[in-house]
């Protein structure tokens, strides 16, 4: 029994001891996966190793260097083979270090870590538009499979950050092999409005490349690569005159150290950064590096430390990591035998403490895991191909690549050296849209629409004139400021321009800018004759002279018959003396008679007389038919203007003969109704091939044989009557045609744009626009086609029209035109009389009342002046008498008294 019983002891004390014993003697043992073209990577892992070698002789590891193609399936055999014939031969890896840069080998070699479930350090970034394997990572699988930004990933940052300090709206990212910034950089400036391109330097012809990249407007370059490759493309850029105010060059590099060879350039000013070397670093193993290999870039560091952070770490916690991990043939994986216990690799890679070579590797709890490390940025400003001045713009961090940290004074300085976009503009002088003042300055509702965008976006122009809008000959090719975007002279054709279908198939248009805007009439405004005594115009001067012969000799005829009747009143003075109506024609009392029975007051006490009432009937019968006359023909002469039929639209100047009309040759106006005319023609032609078909049926025939014409002829005849008026050839022959008609019911109508008419009515009296507007089309800015132009206009005129200010503009150019005339309104549309017209009247009163002036000053005079009579004591009694006793006789005994009491 006690022999039994040591054999247990024995036996437990080696189920215990044995696992223990052999992870003592258990080694280390890493696999790198890598490109074979990958030099810098292999040299510095080597370096690495052999640096562990020699420093801890106590570190037990085995190392294998795996070398991968770029096709992705080759890469997954190779990876798998490996793995085989190391568990065959019991030395499978503990670590996997993936440092592959080609994306697709980073992917399956991901996806093949995640499914042994093997502890890895990859140093390949994510490409963030493609979601992948470890995108979704549980919080197991996190702890183990770990990812480190390489310098290669976060360097290119600093774009952004220019970008956002600079308001940088488009940008080249040029990159040689040092950098490799492709897919994974996708996302570099998501959400920012920059138009940009990211392309590898192509060193065969750099030149040309630099050339493409101007061609499409490109001002802001980005250079990444080797000192070598940076001065080439600057060198390259010198020799196309791509430097100045017109353009921004920032260049960097990973290889430590601010010099770059002055001889690159004439004149130039580049922004130049590259990573700085911090003073906390591990000297020994800095210079072991840089001994080794043959650069100074800063990933190679970046492998060496990766490297001794992952055998390191593995080696000081190999007790615990070891033991859990299980390798599996990835060809035939059995689910059931991989390893399903944590593996808290990551907390330990968090705790590792020790030297690094450029930079401390900061493992974080966010998932951005990366070496930390500073750029340096400065300015440099070459003269004569020598530094004339170097300054320190300031540094940019790799832990917050969202902000930039400037020295004192230099952020401002900044701004100076963002490149100024210079547009080529084409414009044709349309007032009020485009016009040249006396100083040959530009003003007008496009200039401040172009200043008020310049604003906004950020870019100089300078202005260039044509003659043309733009159309299309028989050729197909194009004139005017068309042409000048087709071949690529100008950047923006700034204008009243329409948007036309044939126009959008060479250029591209941005949202319009203007209201829809079509084709009016411009005619003549009619001139509505006014005069103060426009009631005299009524009856012919021959009428008021009869008029005034008949007062006359009627007023004598009455006098006459008066003096010399036996039954007048003057000669039965005794007859008539208990008469209370009393009234002595005499000459001045009929002329007054006459006159005032042709007034509504009437003429008073008619003569006793029979043949003088007979007179006085005749006058007032003549009188009420004269003022009836009058009257009517004085209604029909103020409104006569008023039964002329207006022209109020195209419909009726097509209807009518009197008045010709025309568009200006070769305009958009002309070739709307020529184009019209030939729709027109061609629907014609249309049916009547169908109905001259004879492979229709009856039935089919039948129905299309139609009485009336089916299709209209209007425009085919409206464009034959502009041809037989003929076109005229400018704008300024057309307006002369229009003033010089005779009438608004006569002459020469002109359709054209509606801002031109609407602009010559607004400066000029003389003419008005007519009818409604036709064929509308919107105003826009062209651009070349495919141009980004488009694009950033667009939002610019949006945030423009959301502003109001293009309203602001419409009212300071149309209704604040300082060109605005006031004119009088002669429209007679309301159906009033003007005081032009019957002031007359008014003149007649005042003309009275300053005659009963005069009189009265004459009678006063007369009276005055002049020595009366003396009257005799007698008289006046018998006069006062009389005149109290109200018998007094009209017809006076002595014509030395007076009938009534003198006043004076």
């Amino acid at each position: 029994r006690t022999i039994v019983d040591i054999i247990m002891i024995l036996h437990w004390l080696y189920v215990l001891l044995f696992p223990l014993n052999v992870s003592f003697a258990q080694k280390i043992r890493i696999l790198v996966v890598l490109e074979k073209d990958d030099f810098l990577a292999e040299n510095s892992v080597k370096s690495a190793l052999d640096f562990l070698k020699n420093d801890d002789s106590s570190l037990d590891f085995e190392s294998t260097i795996l070398h991968l193609t770029n096709d992705p399936y080759e890469s997954v055999s190779q990876v798998c083979n490996e793995l085989e014939e190391k568990i065959a031969n019991e030395k499978s890896p503990n670590l996997l270090v993936d440092l592959t840069k080609n994306e697709a080998n980073s992917k399956v070699i991901k996806s093949l870590s995640q499914t042994l479930k093997m502890p890895t350090l990859s140093s390949n970034l994510i490409n963030p538009m493609n979601k992948r394997d470890w995108d979704k990572l549980n919080e197991v699988q996190k702890q183990y499979l770990v990812q480190v930004l390489s310098p290669n990933d976060v360097i290119p940052n600093i774009v952004r950050v220019f970008c956002v300090k600079m308001n940088i709206t488009n940008a080249a990212i040029l990159f040689d092999k040092t950098f490799e910034i492709g897919q994974n950089h996708k996302t570099l400036l998501l959400n920012l409005p920059v138009r940009h391109i990211i392309q590898s330097i192509e060193e065969v012809d750099i030149e040309k490349q630099l050339r493409r990249l101007e061609a499409i407007d490109i001002q802001n370059y980005f250079i990444f690569g080797s000192k070598i490759n940076v001065k080439k493309v600057l060198q390259r850029a010198d020799n196309l005159k791509m430097f100045g105010e017109k353009y921004a060059w920032f260049a960097g590099s990973k290889e430590h150290g601010e010099n770059i060879i002055e001889e690159c350039c004439a004149n130039a000013e580049v922004i130049y950064f590259f990573p700085e070397l911090n003073t906390d670093i591990s000297m020994k193993q800095y210079k072991y590096l840089y001994e080794n290999i043959d650069s100074h870039d800063i990933t190679a560091a970046f492998y060496f430390d990766l490297v001794l952070m992952g055998v390191k770490t593995l080696s000081k916690e190999k007790n615990e990591i070891l033991n859990k991990f299980k390798p599996q043939n990835c060809n035939y994986p059995n689910e059931k035998n991989i390893t399903s216990t944590e593996i808290d690799f990551l907390s330990k890679l968090r705790n590792f403490d020790k030297d690094y070579t450029f930079g401390k590797i900061r493992i974080s709890n966010d998932g951005q895991n990366r070496i930390e490390f500073d750029i340096k940025t400065l300015i440099y400003e070459i003269k004569s191909k020598k530094i004339a001045k170097r300054q320190q713009l300031g540094v940019w961090k790799s832990e917050n690549p969202t902000s930039f940290l400037f020295d004192a004074n230099m952020e401002s300085l900044l701004s100076k050296l963002k490149a100024k976009t210079l547009y080529r503009i084409v414009t044709v002088l349309q007032p009020p849209f485009m016009m040249q003042n006396e100083l040959g300055n530009f003003e007008g509702y496009c200039i401040d629409l172009i200043n008020e965008l310049k604003d906004m976006m950020g870019f100089e122009y300078e202005i260039t004139i044509v003659e043309e809008y733009g159309k299309m000959n028989e050729k197909l090719e194009w004139n005017g400021m068309i042409r000048e975007l087709v071949e690529k002279k100008a950047d923006i054709a700034l204008g009243a321009l329409s948007v036309m279908a044939e126009r959008e198939n060479v250029v591209d248009f941005t949202v319009p800018y203007y209201d829809l805007v079509g084709i009016s009439i411009l005619m003549k405004k009619p001139k509505v004759p006014t005069s103060l005594f426009k009631f005299l115009s009524v009856l012919e001067d021959s009428v008021w002279i009869c008029i005034l012969a008949a007062y006359v000799i009627t007023s004598l005829i009455m006098w006459i018959f008066d003096k010399w009747s036996p039954y007048s009143y003057q000669n039965n003075l005794e007859k008539y003396e208990n008469d209370e109506e009393k009234r002595f024609f005499d000459l001045k009392e009929c002329l007054w008679f006459c006159m005032t029975s042709l007034t509504p007051q009437g003429g008073g006490e008619a003569p006793k007389n029979l043949s003088g009432r007979l007179v006085a009937a005749t006058w007032w019968l003549f009188g009420f038919i004269i003022i009836a006359s009058y009257t009517a023909n004085l209604a029909a002469f103020l409104t006569v203007s008023r039964l002329e039929t207006p022209v109020e639209s195209l419909e009726d100047l097509a209807k009518q003969y009197k008045i010709k009309y025309a568009p200006k040759n070769g305009s958009a106006s002309a070739t709307y109704f020529e184009r019209m005319a030939y729709i027109e023609e061609k629907f014609y032609g249309i049916w009547k091939d169908m109905s001259l078909n004879d492979s229709l049926s009856e039935l089919e025939r039948s129905k299309l044989a139609v009485w009336d014409y089916p299709v209209s002829d209007k425009y085919t005849k409206i464009w034959q009557s502009m041809q037989e008026t003929k076109l005229p050839i400018t704008d300024e022959e057309a307006y002369s045609r229009v003033r010089a008609s005779p009438s608004s019911s006569e002459g020469f109508a002109f359709l054209g744009d509606a801002t031109d008419i609407r602009y010559q009515t607004l400066t000029n009296c003389d003419l008005q626009m007519v009818g409604e507007e036709f064929s509308r089309k919107p105003y826009a800015l062209a651009v070349q086609q495919g141009s980004p132009l488009k694009d950033q206009l667009n939002d610019a005129i949006l945030k423009l029209l959301n502003q109001r200010k293009l309203e602001t503009l419409k009212e300071r150019w149309w209704n604040q035109n300082p060109k605005k005339r006031s004119c009088d309104d002669n429209s007679d549309q309301g159906g009033g009389i003007s005081i032009h017209n019957i002031g007359g009247v008014f003149i007649v009163i005042f003309v009275g009342i300053g005659l009963a002036i005069l009189t009265l000053g004459f009678e006063y005079w007369y009276y005055k002046y002049k020595n009366p009579s003396k009257v005799s004591a007698t008289d006046k009694e018998k006069n006062m008498n009389v005149f109290e006793n109200k018998k007094f006789s009209t017809e006076y005994t002595s014509r030395n008294v007076a009938p009534v009491v003198n006043q004076w």
